[in-house]
């Protein structure tokens, strides 16, 4: 009889070990995880987390090398995981998100990486443009289909003025901020470090996002690795949130890193780090700005397949 249960017991181990796999065998065949690395405009989690290598001291017990491409737009990043290169892609514009999702790259949001609507902001360069009113008829640059771009549409929309009513050029912010200063366009749209730096070459902010938008930065993941290993997008979002509470217990030496990395003063480091709301859960007010991003998109052009926001949205962390 003690022989009989002996095998039953063995056979019920047997049984559990084949149909319920622990985490460490639904992760052992990964050896490598891509997490892009984008350091501008101020993206301190994921400065503090790379410099600091909380996600290869996480994941090297797996014996899993962790790479980091700095691809700093985000079409790049979507492609990027589309081609399988990359399954984190930490700092994404919600934009990029949207029109990557309904051009088919198979990804959900697992995280808000930041909210920053005082970081995305108009200048000028000449005295006598100190409103968004006084560009009608002007030349506006700034990168096209992103953050900024919205800001700008959401700003003339708000004076009474249309898109229209301006001719916006297409260009990088570093390219829209020479423009500027070279007296070739009236303003530009430019974000985070390039704010301070222009404000000492003489520009202004008539501008920024405040009360138009959340200027709403996503951590998306690829949906088929999240799929298979939801146990590693988790220890993921966990290292992000251990990089949130450094932050909140070593501010100094955070600036100091954060400046070191960025090439920026502390004091311009300090003087931008208010800005952002590096707070990570998902909310309705996110949903619903990403709602306001998809239409904004659908008018402009910008995308032809409408989708529904909320099947981009994992729940993984709820």
């Amino acid at each position: 009889m003690k022989r009989y249960y002996l095998s039953l017991l063995l056979a019920v181990f047997l049984v559990a070990g084949t149909v319920m796999p622990s985490f460490a065998a639904l992760s052992e065949d990964v050896k490598e995880i891509g997490i892009t690395y984008v350091k501008f405009p101020l993206n301190v989690p994921a400065i503090i987390a790379y410099k600091k290598n909380m996600f290869e001291n996480e994941f090297k017990q797996d014996g899993i090398t962790i790479t980091h491409p700095e691809l700093t737009s985000g079409p790049k990043q979507t492609q990027a995981m589309a081609a399988g290169s990359v399954q984190f892609a930490s700092v994404l514009g919600a934009s990029s998100a949207i029109i990557a999702k309904s051009n088919g790259v198979d990804l959900k949001i697992i995280a808000v990486f930041a909210r920053a609507p005082k970081a995305f902001n108009i200048m000028a360069l000449d005295k006598s443009i100190n409103s968004v009113k006084d560009l009608k008829n002007k030349i506006v640059a700034g990168p096209k289909g992103t953050v900024l771009h919205q800001m700008l549409y959401a700003a003339l929309l708000k004076e009474g003025l249309t898109p229209s009513d301006i001719k916006f050029v297409n260009m990088s912010i570093p390219q829209a901020r020479a423009a500027l200063m070279s007296g070739n366009v009236s303003a530009a749209l430019v974000a985070g470090p390039s704010v301070p730096v222009m404000e000492t070459g003489g520009c202004h902010v008539i501008a920024n996002g405040e009360g138009l938008i959340q200027g709403l930065i996503v951590v998306a993941v690829d949906n088929n690795f999240l799929k298979e290993h939801p146990d590693l997008v988790k220890r993921y979002l966990d290292v992000n949130e251990k990089s949130a509470k450094f932050m909140k217990d070593n501010p100094e030496e955070t600036f100091e890193i954060v400046a070191k990395e960025t090439n920026l003063t502390i004091e311009n480091v300090k003087k931008m780090f208010p800005w952002y709301d590096y707070s990570s859960a998902i909310t309705g007010k996110d949903i619903k700005d990403l709602e306001v991003t998809q239409e904004f998109l659908l008018d402009n052009g910008m995308m032809k397949n409408k989708i529904n926001i909320k099947d981009i949205i994992s729940n993984i962390n709820q």
